[in-house]
């Protein structure tokens, strides 16, 4: 580094005269003079430095003297590796290292793994509709060779018929419940009828003196009727309620499971057809494969089928012990109270509440107290 700098002082400070010939300095002013060269030129490429501002891209490294050759200019954007600080005092780089990389890692690294799980995600969701597709591509085309004759399908002929039952027997006590909620309505109004029959026949004994005994049992009838048609209403609305329990509960429940298995009969049929149609094609590594697929498909449909099927069995079977059931003690419960209130037996009816554990609610009971009103 003293060579350089002799070579530089040596190249800028040779004064000249007028005739071009070099003059002759004293030792002390030379030395004195290289000295103040090297300060003069470490404070500009300082103040350099500090204007420009480092850029490792733009900057480059210089070996040799002042005013050297291109050949010793080393450019640093082809330099690869971590950042460098260049120190001028002393000749060398000193890596540049912090907290920013680890940052830059970090925040790299949680985008990458918020991006891989959101692309699971989508990967997921993509495989589950291609699956959704080809089962009902696969199942709409059974159903279709079904409709037009030229596919085949599973039967239980004992099953069909059980469901079929079933099916009629809801439309028919769907009917009941129909005709039973009419009755229900025409007594209540037959009944609020009656009720006010007695008292206007109350309210006219009381103003009639001469028509008052024939105005008042007319009252007294009217008020038992009254009374004997509310005991009534209060079975038939027993025997309406345990219908709709069993029509829209108890046999929908097993209905929906019906509809599972044929929905799973149709599967199983759609998935048997196609083994059945690779079955037949040639025998290479490409349909062996598809065949091993096809009948792995096959026996899970198979094995959910089955499942479904003796479900059904075993709900059609307990739906029929509760129908008998429940049916015998509501139509016991119809008809003794339709007896007793048209024959008049007072006593007879209130028995026929007792024995079937009917408890009448008192008029007014489903209005609020006034405590209770806004």
């Amino acid at each position: 580094m003293t060579d350089s700098m002799l070579s530089k002082a040596a190249t800028m400070e040779i004064p000249m005269n007028r005739n071009g010939d070099t003059g002759t300095l004293p030792e002390d002013d030379s030395l004195e003079q290289v000295a103040k060269l090297q300060w003069s030129l470490d404070e500009k490429d300082l103040q350099q430095v500090m204007v420009s501002g480092p850029n490792l891209n733009e900057t480059s490294i210089v070996s040799g003297g002042y005013g050297g050759t291109a050949e010793g200019i080393i450019p640093t954007a082809s330099i690869k590796g971590p950042a460098v600080r260049y120190n001028a005092q002393f000749n060398r780089r000193i890596p540049v290292t912090g907290q920013g990389s680890s940052m830059q890692d970090s925040r790299s690294s949680s985008s990458m793994t918020a991006e891989e799980s959101s692309r699971g995600v989508a990967v997921e969701k993509l495989d589950f509709m291609k699956q959704w597709g080809l089962n009902t591509y696969k199942c709409t085309k059974q159903m279709i060779a079904e409709r037009f004759g030229r596919g085949s399908r599973t039967v239980d002929l004992e099953l069909e018929a059980q469901i079929e039952v079933l099916r009629d027997t809801k439309r028919k006590y769907e009917n009941v419940l129909r005709l039973a909620r009419a009755l229900t309505n025409h007594l209540y109004s037959m009944v609020q009828t009656q009720h006010a029959l007695g008292d206007t026949f109350t309210d006219l004994s009381l103003k009639s003196p001469e028509l008052r005994d024939e105005f008042g049992y007319n009252a007294e009838t009217q008020k038992l009727l009254c009374k004997n048609g509310e005991t009534l209403l209060g079975a038939i609305n027993f025997f309406v309620s345990s219908i709709n329990t069993l029509v829209n509960k108890t046999m929908e429940d097993t209905l929906m499971t019906i509809k599972m298995y044929e929905a799973a009969r149709l599967e199983f049929d759609a998935y048997r057809a196609d083994l059945e149609e690779l079955s037949v094609g040639p025998r290479d590594v490409v349909n062996m494969a598809r065949i091993d697929t096809a009948q792995e498909q096959y026996q899970i449909h198979k094995d959910k089928y089955e499942r479904l099927r003796s479900d059904v069995t075993i709900k059609l079977n307990f739906l029929d012990e509760n129908k008998v059931k429940v049916m015998h003690k509501q139509l016991l419960l119809f008809h003794n109270a339709i007896s007793a209130y048209f024959a008049g037996n007072q006593q007879q009816l209130e028995q026929t509440l007792k024995q079937f554990n009917i408890k009448l609610r008192p008029p007014g009971a489903d209005k609020p107290s006034w405590l209770e009103e806004p």
